[in-house]
């Protein structure tokens, strides 16, 4: 099953990004992912729970919330 993960995510720099690409290449089934740094936001699609992309992102030192978490507290 195809999941659509976006996250909220502190794009710095691109070291960070290099980091973060990096990890999520790693994620097992994932189609695709994106870095829309204007934003700040991470797209993952394939066979991957939100859970796991966070997990993966924490690893590496990078705090991540939901979308839609961070549209909340705007």
């Amino acid at each position: 099953m195809t999941n659509v993960v976006e996250l909220k995510v502190g794009l710095h720099c691109e070291e960070c990004i290099k980091k973060i690409l990096k990890a999520i290449k790693k994620l097992e089934d994932i189609e695709t992912y994106n870095v829309d740094t204007q934003l700040n936001k991470v797209i993952v699609t394939g066979n991957v729970t939100t859970e796991e992309v966070i997990r993966v992102l924490q690893k590496i030192g990078k705090s991540a919330s939901t979308w839609e978490e961070a549209q909340l507290s705007c």
